[in-house]
């Protein structure tokens, strides 16, 4: 039973794992073996713009099979590998890298996350300087002076206790 088991659960496994290795149709697949590996490098840096985190590579869209036809089609025509990739920039924008080009146009993009922790670093140091106790109620001055009629008072007292 244990081993009848452990055959459904690799070949879930299997099943699973191969879904995105079939993305890529036959049709799709160029004669040259050198220009195919230009292709499939090339798709597994653009975006599928249907499916967001998906590479063209893996993705069974429709746009995703368009996009991969149209780099197989400029890599066949001669274009070079920067030049694909600027093509589809210029026409699908920087969102179809998946990893975007470091500009002026996207710097705050690049720059948020240490921004962020700047000033959450910043704040807490503010804080922990000002101290956590002063938002707290006033803490009195100390100890008023005593008046003269409790100081008598007081020294009434006190001689009694001898």
């Amino acid at each position: 039973m244990p081993r009848l088991l452990a055959i459904i659960l690799l070949g879930l496994v299997l099943c699973v794992s191969a879904t995105s290795a079939f993305a890529v149709r036959p049709d799709e697949i160029l004669a040259d073996p050198k220009l195919e590996a230009r292709a499939r490098a090339i798709s597994s840096e653009l975006r599928c713009m249907v499916c967001q985190n998906e590479s063209i590579d893996d993705s069974n869209a429709d746009l995703a099979h368009d996009i991969r036809v149209l780099v197989r089609a400029r890599l066949k025509a001669g274009d070079s590998d920067q030049q694909v990739i600027d093509y589809l920039v210029s026409r699908y924008g920087e969102f179809v890298l998946l990893r975007p080009r470091f500009s002026a146009r996207n710097f705050l993009l690049w720059a948020m996350p240490v921004i962020v922790l700047a000033a959450g670093g910043i704040g807490f140091l503010a804080y922990a300087r000002r101290g956590a106790g002063s938002g707290s109620a006033p803490q009195p001055e100390g100890p008023a002076d005593l008046s003269a009629d409790e100081k008598r008072r007081l020294t009434k007292i006190l001689d009694k206790g001898d």
